[in-house]
C-alpha cells in the first residue's frame, strides 16, 4: 500500500509542482500588495491636494467627462486627504464599429481634493511595468492570467483551484508517508512487540530532522520531507483555502450547503450575464449608495461606505463597508457589504463579518485565513513565509524526482550491459 502511495505522492506533486512554484512566489510578495502598490507608483497614488474633500460622485463625473469613451463602474466612497481616490470603468460601445472602445487603461486615480486626475492604468495587463507589477502578480498568483474563450473567463481560475485540491489531497499522502512502517509481524509463539507511543515518536522523529552536515541529496531529501512536517498543518489552510476561494460557486458553495446550513446571497442565487455582455440597472449609483446608507444604520452596520461597485454581469450593486485606512479590519474581517437590486433598489443581501449561520462564518473566513489576516500582521508575515517554502518543497520534489529517475536510467543500463 505505502508502494502504491508513493506513486501517487510522485506524480501527483509532479503535476502540480510548477503551478505551486509560482502561486508560492507570488503570494509571498502579494501578501504585501497594497504596499508595493502604493511605493511603486507614489506618483499617482499620494496625491498634493490638501483640504476639504470633493463629493466621491462629483469625481466620477471628472473621470466620465475626461474620457467620453468610458463609464465608471467601480467608486472609492471612503476619500482620504493624500491618498488619491481610485474610480474602475469600462469602455463604451463604439458606434463605429458596434464593439467596446480600446482603452488601453480600466483604472483612473484622482486627487479627491482637486478633482485632478493623477494617473492611469490597466490593472489587467501582462506586464512588470511598475504600474502593472502588483496587478499582474496578483492576477497570475490564482488564475495565471489565462484569456477568456469558449464564453467565459474563468479558466485560468478552474485551473488553479484543481491545482489546489489536488495539493490538498497529495499533501495527507505526503504525512501518511512520513509516518514509522508497521512493525514486522511476528510469529505466533512471539510477545506482541512494544508499542508505546515514545517508541513509535523514536521511529518516526528522524522524519522531522535536518541532516546540515550530510549535504547534496541527503540534505535535499531532508528539506523536502521535514520542511514539509514542519508546516504541514499551515499548509493544509492554504491549500484548502485556495481551492474554496478558486472553485468558490462551482465546488465549494454547493458543497458546503449540503452538509451545513448557509444563507446564500445574490452571488449564490444568481447566474451571471453571459460573457461579454452588460446588464444597464435602472437606478444610478447615487440612488443606490443613498438606500445602502440608510439601510447599514438600520442593520447595525458601523463602519463608513467605502465604495460601491457595479459590474453588469449581475444585476447588483455591491456596496461595501470599511475603514479606508485598513480595508480588511482586524482578523481580515473588517468588511461589509450590502447588495442593492439595480432594477428596483431592493436589499437582496448583505454580508456582515462574524453573523450568520456556523457555515456562513466559516466561509467568510476563507479569505482571512488563506492571507493570514486573520491573525494580523504575524500573519502576512507568516504567509510571505509560506510562499517561499512552499517553493522549496516544490523545487526539492522536482530534484527528489530527477535524482532518482537518473538512478533508475543507471541501474538499468548497468543490467543491460554485458559483462
Amino acid at each position: 500500500m505505502r508502494a502504491f502511495w508513493t506513486v501517487v505522492h510522485r506524480w501527483a506533486g509532479l503535476a502540480v509542482a510548477l503551478f505551486l512554484i509560482v502561486a508560492g512566489l507570488t503570494g509571498a510578495v502579494t501578501s504585501w500588495d497594497h504596499e508595493l502598490d502604493e511605493w511603486l507608483n507614489a506618483d499617482i497614488m499620494e496625491t498634493p491636494g490638501r483640504g476639504p474633500l470633493r463629493p466621491p460622485f462629483e469625481l466620477a463625473d471628472k473621470v466620465a467627462q475626461a474620457d467620453p469613451r468610458v463609464e465608471v463602474n467601480y467608486l472609492t466612497l471612503g476619500l482620504e486627504e493624500g491618498h488619491a481616490a481610485q474610480f474602475l470603468v469600462r469602455p463604451l460601445t463604439d458606434p463605429a464599429t458596434g464593439k467596446p472602445h480600446v482603452l488601453g487603461y480600466n483604472t483612473v486615480y484622482v486627487d479627491p481634493v482637486t478633482a485632478q486626475i493623477t494617473g492611469t492604468r490597466d490593472s489587467t495587463a501582462i506586464s512588470l511595468s511598475r504600474r502593472s507589477l502588483m496587478p499582474f502578480l496578483r492576477h497570475l498568483h490564482y488564475s495565471l492570467h489565462v484569456p477568456a474563450f469558449w464564453g467565459t473567463d474563468r479558466w485560468g481560475y478552474w485551473l488553479m483551484g484543481t491545482v489546489a485540491l489536488v495539493w490538498l489531497l497529495d499533501s495527507l499522502v505526503a504525512f501518511y508517508l512520513t509516518t514509522p512502517r508497521r512493525l514486522r509481524a511476528r510469529a505466533p509463539d512471539e510477545a506482541a512487540p512494544h508499542r508505546s507511543p515514545a517508541t513509535w515518536w523514536q521511529r518516526w522523529k528522524p522524519s522531522w530532522l535536518l541532516r546540515w552536515k550530510a549535504g547534496g541529496y541527503k540534505l535535499n531529501f531532508d528539506l523536502h520531507r521535514a520542511g514539509g512536517l514542519w508546516v504541514w498543518a499551515i499548509i493544509i489552510v492554504v491549500a484548502f483555502t485556495s481551492f474554496s476561494l478558486n472553485l468558490y460557486r462551482e465546488v465549494f458553495y454547493p458543497v458546503m450547503s449540503l452538509v451545513s446550513k448557509t444563507t446564500p446571497g445574490p452571488y449564490e442565487t444568481q447566474t451571471p450575464a453571459p460573457f461579454g455582455t452588460y446588464v444597464k440597472p435602472v437606478i444610478g449609483f447615487e440612488q443606490a449608495v443613498a438606500i445602502a446608507k440608510k439601510e447599514a444604520v438600520q442593520r447595525g452596520i458601523t463602519a463608513p461606505i467605502g465604495g460601491i461597485y457595479y459590474g453588469g454581469d449581475y444585476s447588483f450593486y455591491n456596496v461595501s463597508f470599511f475603514d479606508p485606512a485598513d480595508e480588511f479590519g482586524t482578523a481580515g474581517m473588517g468588511l461589509s457589504n450590502l447588495y442593492v437590486d439595480g432594477m428596483n433598489g431592493a436589499i437582496i443581501g448583505q454580508h456582515k463579518p462574524w453573523e450568520g449561520t456556523a457555515a456562513d462564518v466559516f466561509v467568510q473566513l476563507q479569505f482571512p485565513l488563506h492571507s493570514g489576516r486573520i491573525l494580523g500582521m504575524p500573519g502576512r508575515i507568516l504567509m510571505s513565509f509560506m510562499g517561499v517554502m512552499v517553493a522549496m518543497l516544490s523545487v526539492t520534489g522536482i530534484v527528489i524526482w530527477e535524482r532518482k529517475r537518473r538512478a533508475r536510467r543507471l541501474q538499468a543500463k548497468k543490467l543491460l550491459t554485458p559483462a
